[in-house]
């Protein structure tokens, strides 16, 4: 006989099919059950589009009726782009509702399972939470801490450097690592560069699979953003360019400290940051970006402003890919972070995971405060 442990893990596989659609909007499954047999089934796909539970419920039809609900999140109580999901389980009548977790936001956490209790059905939560976290890791960071989830992927040689002492450093990993990151890309909601990498690399910064490679019906490429303090961009970048599946919303934004007037006259929407010690306030720039329902920040950027993220304590994730050949010590270290002398010293970080990704080795890692 299938287990409601089970039942969750199914939701939680089909929550994961969103993975790189539904930004900025969380990851959902959700599972009806009734007399030991799953009856209905769905996901959330788009953001305004149905959500999880409602797809399941119209697969089920009647048979919701006295029937177990298993979902990955608390259902919503408020009127968005859809109608309520806590709403629509009470007029499927279902008997009892399974949640994996309570919503992070604040302001409305615990007010779908209370309107569920109320309408006199069962509620349970808390099955497998940790599992449902890993869903959505940005969203449920910006929900509690007013930030984007931070994630730092760099590439480096045996000896742990990510260029030669020239800067050249294409390609340090293997084809197979590289086209990892086009998924890490694909699952962001906004990818951020420094203006050193762009004026040394003239990166492109968007996803290159296809939408039949990522299992989705189109492709949605996240935000790009630069810290270019100086305003040193060139209008032909490339990071700056626009492909002719890309909306609005994806055009680079270019953060500086420097006052633009005319800035409609540039190829890129300009933001001002605040400065902070001859550089752009990170802090003020992530609770920005959290304003801006970015949800999960992918960073591939040099050593300095990997170094500074990390030194202010905005890094929540390390992902590193190292190939197996040695560059020399003449060549570029992943951290700028001065003041490093003693072992005390020391940045600890912690091995969530570690996988051969092609000829390469893939690690995971979070800094010691953000286990």
């Amino acid at each position: 006989m299938t287990s409601s442990i089970e039942y969750m893990q199914h939701a939680i596989r089909l929550g994961r099919k969103g993975l790189y659609s539904t930004d900025p909007n969380p990851r959902v499954g959700c599972v009806i059950v009734r007399d030991g047999k799953i009856v209905g089934e769905g996901w959330h796909q788009y953001a305004g589009e149905g959500h999880a539970e409602v797809i399941a419920l119209e697969q089920a039809g009647k048979k919701a009726n006295g029937a177990t609900a298993y979902v990955t999140l608390e259902p919503c109580s408020h009127t968005g782009k859809t109608p309520p999901c806590a709403n629509a389980l009470v007029d499927a009548k279902v008997k009892k509702v399974v949640v994996a977790m309570q919503d992070p936001n604040p302001l409305v956490a615990g007010r779908g399972l209370d309107k569920l209790r109320r309408a006199g059905i069962e509620v349970e939560c808390g099955l497998l939470e940790a599992q449902a976290r890993d869903l959505n890791p940005g969203f449920i960071k910006r929900m509690e801490t007013g930030h984007p989830f931070v994630r730092v992927k760099l590439a480096m040689s045996l000896d742990g450097r990510t260029a030669m002492a020239s800067g050249e450093s294409k390609w340090i990993s293997s084809e197979a690592s590289r086209n990892d990151v086009q998924r890490l890309r694909a699952e962001s909601s906004a990818i951020l560069t420094g203006i050193g990498t762009v004026l040394a690399d003239d990166p492109s910064m968007n996803v290159r699979l296809s939408a039949s490679e990522l299992g989705v019906d189109k492709v949605r490429q996240p935000r790009r953003l630069v810290l270019d303090s100086q305003l040193k961009i060139s209008g032909t970048a490339k990071i700056i360019a626009r492909g002719k599946d890309e909306d609005e919303e994806s055009r680079c934004v270019v953060y500086t400290t420097v006052n633009v007037e005319n800035r409609h006259d540039y190829p890129f929407i300009i933001e001002n940051a605040q400065a902070l010690d001859g550089r752009i306030d990170l802090r003020l720039l992530m609770k920005d970006l959290a304003d801006k329902e970015v949800n999960l920040l992918h960073v591939e950027a040099g050593s300095v402003l990997c170094g500074a993220l990390l030194k202010d304590g905005l890094v929540d994730e390390i992902i590193i890919y190292m190939a197996p050949h040695i560059m020399g010590d003449g060549a570029k270290g992943l951290f700028s972070l001065p003041g490093l002398e003693k072992m005390k010293d020391r940045v600890t970080l912690n091995i969530k995971d570690v996988r051969f990704i092609g000829n390469d080795i893939r690690m995971i890692l979070r800094p010691d405060s953000n286990v």
